[in-house]
């Protein structure tokens, strides 16, 4: 799209991070600049932001109002690095999550939307668990925290009497009905979360049945992990793409059995989301189809097609019409 102006470290976290602690890598838009102090103010720990503005007569007043979410919380100033993206090119959602990742200062990072708030401890829970740290440290395993959203809006506006524990979250979904998988409407985004096991886990597990609309929130390694594909601009398959070929690059998906994220109750732009997701729809399928032959000639290539790294790709690209024919042929 570009070009875009970039100013890395608009505003410098000034706390020093251990290189292995967890960075959320997150997106902002000025209309989110209060939910970004709550979360720092929440996490207490490394945050990545990148922080997308107009380039227009509106520009210094946006700009003016950062400085004084800035200023204001002590929290912002000790753990956010704010990256600036300054055009007119609004929702390249890809581009800013790279630039959110590619500045991120700590081995790990969370892909996490601005609008989620931390109802537990996620960050202490991975941090001092071995195993965890070991499926993270290996490169080939991202972390899954599920995510739940109030079925009725109006309950979602309040963060203060969200659930803080499992206990607490289960009687609001099993018992009172009043959350759920986050998105249940369009049930293929979270489902292989597999979230009736989840309620009744006590362990890590391993997700399953994978599929190509899966879009969770996840922790994973930083160094070695694919970029988010830029040509998906605007709502709809963007995060999808980035985990998909996440999954095909051999990054298995581990849901974490105490932790979870709610929805903060927000406005959607449904008149343009529709019509981004009918566009960037098109797009996807030829994505699936160019990274699945990329990744399946770069895995022969590297002799590596019969380990488990190219188990992924095999079962999630399998499933494309012609694939297996066209693997047969460049074997023979």
């Amino acid at each position: 799209m570009g070009p875009s102006i970039v100013h890395p470290y608009y505003s410098r976290a000034t706390h020093v991070n251990n290189p292995k602690d967890i960075t959320i890598t997150t997106l902002v838009t000025n209309d989110r600049f209060p939910l970004l102090s709550r979360l720092a103010s929440r996490y207490k720990g490394p945050i990545s932001a990148a922080i997308h503005i107009n380039d227009n007569s509106q520009k210094e007043e946006i700009l003016a109002e950062l400085k004084e979410i800035i200023s204001s919380n002590s929290h912002v100033r000790r753990y956010v690095d704010i990256h600036l993206i300054i055009d007119n090119y609004d929702r390249q959602l890809n581009m800013w999550r790279n630039t959110a990742k590619l500045y991120a200062r700590t081995d790990y990072i969370m892909m996490l939307d601005i609008d989620f708030y931390l109802c537990t401890d996620f960050r202490n829970e991975i941090l001092t668990n071995d195993t965890l740290l070991q499926l993270l440290d290996n490169g080939h395993s991202a972390l899954v925290i599920p995510a739940f959203e109030y079925i009725l809006q109006s309950d979602g506006f309040d963060y203060r009497t969200f659930p803080k524990s499992k206990d607490a979250l289960l009687k609001e979904v099993l018992n009172e009905k009043k959350l759920d998988m986050f998105h249940r409407s369009w049930i293929k985004g979270h489902s292989a979360t597999n979230y009736r096991k989840w309620y009744g886990a006590d362990q890590v597990y391993k997700v399953d049945d994978y599929d190509f609309s899966y879009e969770p929130y996840v922790i994973y390694k930083r160094k070695g992990s694919p970029w988010c594909d830029e040509r998906f601009i605007g709502y709809g398959a963007n995060k999808a793409a980035c985990l998909y070929e996440m999954y095909i690059s051999g990054i298995d998906y581990y849901v974490l059995p105490d932790d979870f994220l709610i929805h903060q109750s927000h406005d959607y732009p449904e008149t343009t989301r529709r019509k981004e997701r009918s566009f960037n729809r098109k797009i996807y399928a030829n994505f699936r189809e160019e990274i699945c032959l990329r990744y399946a000639r770069q895995f022969m290539a590297n002799g590596e097609w019969d380990t488990s790294l190219a188990n992924n790709a095999k079962s999630a690209c399998g499933r494309i019409k012609e694939f297996n024919h066209v693997i047969k042929n460049i074997n023979q």
